[in-house]
């Protein structure tokens, strides 16, 4: 009798487990599907606060997106600048060396235009010549131009100077009746002007060339 009066009471105690084990399990699911504040009385202030404090997270949020954005735009266009320096800079690499070679240039251009007698001299003119293409052909390899003005074409202020005007009632004003030089160009950038004379009309000897002064305002330009 004893034992049996015992059986009962083990299994009431088990179930009383199970269900003080089923009541924790249902809080904790409570509590996890309520979140934070399940169950509980929050005052007014401290709601307002958190309100307060996650408005402020977002506006920093959006903040420091826009600071990245532009941060970011302003590496872009750092690294387009370096770029576009970079390829100028490649472009135009040979100006320094084109200028001091100009008056070379200039020296092989004067002695090829001369017309010697003597045979001796004209071999060595046809060695310039060659010499002369062959520094050509480099030159125009790197995007070197040589631009040589016609006689009797119109003075052109872009790639011209004048350095002298003569008086000429046979043709119109600022016509090219003189070439002293070539003008030389890399790739679209006026390394030298062409150096060359001009007509003017009779009765302007005391006033400024207007072929020259135009030139001098373009290349200032």
């Amino acid at each position: 009798m004893p034992e049996e009066n015992k059986r009962p009471d083990q299994s009431g105690e088990s179930k009383n487990e199970q269900n003080e084990q089923q009541k924790v399990e249902q809080k904790e699911a409570e509590k996890e599907e309520g979140g934070l504040f399940s169950g509980k009385k929050i005052p007014k202030e401290k709601y307002q606060k958190a309100l307060d404090d996650l408005e402020k997270a977002k506006a920093d949020g959006d903040h420091w997106k826009n600071e990245f954005y532009r941060a970011y735009a302003d590496t872009q266009n750092l690294r387009r600048s370096l770029e576009e320096e970079r390829r100028v800079a490649l472009r135009y690499r040979a100006e320094g060396f084109l200028e001091k070679l100009l008056p070379a240039l200039d020296a092989f251009r004067l002695a090829l235009s001369a017309n010697p007698e003597n045979p001796e001299a004209k071999n060595y003119q046809v060695g310039f010549q060659y010499i002369y293409k062959q520094i050509q052909q480099s030159l125009e390899d790197e995007g070197v131009r040589e631009i040589t003005p016609k006689l009797n074409s119109p003075y052109d202020v872009a790639t011209m100077h004048a350095v002298d005007a003569e008086v000429r009632e046979d043709l119109p004003e600022n016509t090219v009746i003189k070439v002293y030089s070539s003008a030389y160009k890399l790739h679209d950038r006026l390394v030298r002007p062409a150096m060359v004379g001009v007509s003017k009309k009779e009765g302007k000897k005391n006033e400024e060339k207007p072929a020259e002064k135009a030139g001098e305002e373009a290349h200032k330009a």
